[in-house]
């Protein structure tokens, strides 16, 4: 298997834990791997009581300087806005807000994942 075809593997393998991570904790799925027509993906749009939230999932093997919060720069960070809002155009509720949050999943080996969840991890100016 080539490199990439294996990132991409451990990628999705890290979005489905993050998904069951969140869940467990009260979050719904509304969509995973949701993309627009013009470009862009988002890794996971959930709800969280009345506010849908945009989650980016990273995932490494190993731990990475600054944590996985820190990999979502200010251009990702607005491509992930214009993503929401193309997504708020077709939602399903009428939330009363949009949260962005990043989860790092690490996986250790074997069965051995480690999983932090960044709630709010930023903001999105207007």
């Amino acid at each position: 298997m080539s490199g990439q075809a294996d990132r991409a593997r451990l990628g999705r393998r890290g979005e489905i834990k993050a998904r069951r991570f969140l869940w467990r904790r009260g979050l719904r799925t509304l969509a995973a791997n949701w993309r627009h027509p013009s470009g862009g993906e988002l890794d996971l749009v959930m709800r969280d009581g009345d506010v849908l939230v945009i989650v980016e999932v990273r995932t490494a093997r190993k731990v990475f300087a600054g944590g996985p919060a820190q990999t979502v720069g200010p251009e990702k960070q607005r491509r992930l806005a214009r993503l929401a809002q193309l997504y708020l155009a077709r939602a399903p509720f009428t939330p009363r807000g949009v949260r962005f949050d990043v989860v790092g999943v690490v996986h250790r080996g074997l069965l051995r994942w480690e999983i932090t969840w960044y709630r709010d991890a930023f903001q999105v100016g207007s």
